[in-house]
């Protein structure tokens, strides 16, 4: 790789030195990721110059100018005749397959809804409701109604690990496994809608968008193993806590705000934890 110019000219137009290193250092583990699903580089600069052009075209327009081919030419660098070729919308194929939206769903109602409690968390269900004790199959057809057979979502979450069956013979939500085991597809849809979400709050923020996005970490160098293992016990616990109590208000609040015209805004917000053997240069470096 070419190496980085040490110091900026300050009559130089290119990019910011510090931006271009953020950049190698995003790109580093992408890149890792597309060379192991065998996407090699002239399939990505096809895709990367669509993009482009796309987001030129949708997200670059001057007020009472037509977006011109030539116009997009100039912002992208991309040649006016493959431009022309590659104006047509470019779908971000980010759909929620349907057997994590409907399973969100049911798990959010066992976290959330005040039948499937008991002192602030979920219950241990039977299969089936019987009299006043409420079983697993009502938390489903809150849900999916007729739609979809509560044996199906067991058998499939105890295939996942997501519940387990306790001693006396009870479904228990196992909360430690929120992230689940599940397949390949729905892993990348994850992939895609975290680190798109991260990324544009990164880059709102960098932009001076206001207000300003959370976007914050803590990071630390010169552990053992024993102590990152119980950083990594106290960011399960609490970090899994308070992903639940928001998700519990925002659920409250989606409710409140249904069929309000105005409620047209969604939001992500998740944590995660790296950790990395490997002594990769100074304590300053990515």
């Amino acid at each position: 790789m070419a190496k980085l110019k040490k110091k900026i000219d300050t009559n130089d137009a290119g990019p910011p030195e510090s931006l271009v290193k953020a950049l190698v250092a995003i790109f580093r583990p992408l890149v890792k990721l597309l060379i192991r699903h065998q996407i090699n580089h002239g399939y990505i600069s096809q895709l990367l110059k669509s993009i482009y052009v796309n987001v030129a075209e949708s997200d670059f327009q001057v007020t009472g100018a037509e977006q011109t081919d030539s116009r997009i030419s100039m912002l992208t660098g991309i040649h006016r005749r493959e431009v022309k070729r590659l104006r047509i919308p470019v779908e971000d194929g980010l759909v929620m397959p349907e057997n994590i939206s409907v399973g969100t769903q049911i798990l959010t109602a066992w976290i959330t809804d005040p039948r499937f409690l008991h002192k602030g968390k979920p219950k241990n269900l039977p299969k089936s409701t019987k009299g006043n004790i409420i079983g697993f199959d009502a938390l489903v057809s809150s849900i999916s109604k007729q739609d979809l057979r509560t044996k199906v979502v067991l058998e499939e979450w105890l295939h996942h690990g997501l519940v387990q069956i306790d001693n006396e013979g009870l479904i228990e939500l196992r909360t430690e496994a929120f992230v689940t085991e599940t397949g390949f597809d729905e892993k990348a849809f994850f992939f895609g809608k975290n680190l798109y979400a991260h990324i544009a709050a990164g880059a709102h923020n960098l932009a001076g968008g206001q207000p300003p996005q959370f976007d914050r970490s803590v990071f630390y160098n010169h552990l053992t193993e024993d102590s990152i293992s119980i950083i990594s016990t106290l960011i399960e616990k609490q970090g899994m806590e308070t992903l639940k109590i928001v998700n519990a208000k925002a659920n409250e609040l989606q409710k409140k705000d249904r069929g309000k015209k105005s409620a047209i805004g969604r939001i992500n917000f998740g944590s995660y934890f790296w950790v990395e053997d490997e002594y990769r240069g100074n304590d300053d470096a990515f």
